[in-house]
């Protein structure tokens, strides 16, 4: 971007200045290859540099989304202390979040936690040294939907969501089932159900 630009092409749209990505995490580790051979599956992700402080990432266009320092002398993570809880990605369909987990499965990556929220599917995960991810995709067509969905009375009775078995989750959408019906507030998946939801 120059000077010659446009305010509103530098803002949000109201006047204030963001930012327009998100570009890398960082994590310190106590048993870095571990660390990042687990991430690497993960993600699929590219090796895009290594020594012997530094690992570099990447999944996408980015050059580096996510770094490692090799930290050997560090404790483990404690749940019991302040700080960031989970880091979340989403995928563009709840078909690539399945696919995801049937291809993580067999490498002996398998979610801690499975719930749909109401506004998105998530699977979270939690790497060799505690720190939690969220693969999630949204469950609304817009934003815009979502934000309702906040205000809702089903939210407001249960903001965290319903619990699904994403082995039946997969076996649905083998199947043929809809994004709708696999993105439902309850689903086949978890023998419950909240209402309906729209998609």
């Amino acid at each position: 971007m120059t000077a010659l630009q446009r305010e509103d092409d530098l803002t949000s749209g109201n006047g204030r200045i963001v930012p327009f990505k998100m570009a890398h995490l960082v994590f310190q580790c106590a048993d870095r290859q571990t660390v990042v051979e687990w991430y690497r599956k993960l993600f699929q992700a590219d090796l895009v540099f290594e020594d012997e402080v530094l690992t570099f990432l990447t999944f996408d266009e980015e050059h580096h989304r996510l770094a490692f320092f090799n930290k050997p002398e560090l404790a483990s993570k404690q749940d019991t202390v302040v700080g960031v809880h989970h880091i979340a990605y989403s995928y563009r369909s709840i078909g690539d979040l399945l696919s995801t987990y049937d291809r993580l499965k067999p490498l002996g990556i398998l979610p801690v936690w499975s719930i749909n929220h109401g506004p998105t599917t998530s699977l979270y995960f939690s790497d060799p040294e505690g720190n939690n991810i969220e693969l999630q995709v949204d469950n609304f067509p817009d934003q815009s939907d979502a934000a309702a969905f906040f205000k809702t009375e089903i939210f407001a009775n249960n903001p965290i969501g319903i619990e699904f078995d994403p082995d039946e989750m997969v076996a649905m959408w083998r199947n043929g089932a809809s994004d709708a019906e696999l993105c439902a507030l309850g689903t086949a998946a978890t023998g419950q159900s909240l209402g309906p939801q729209k998609r």
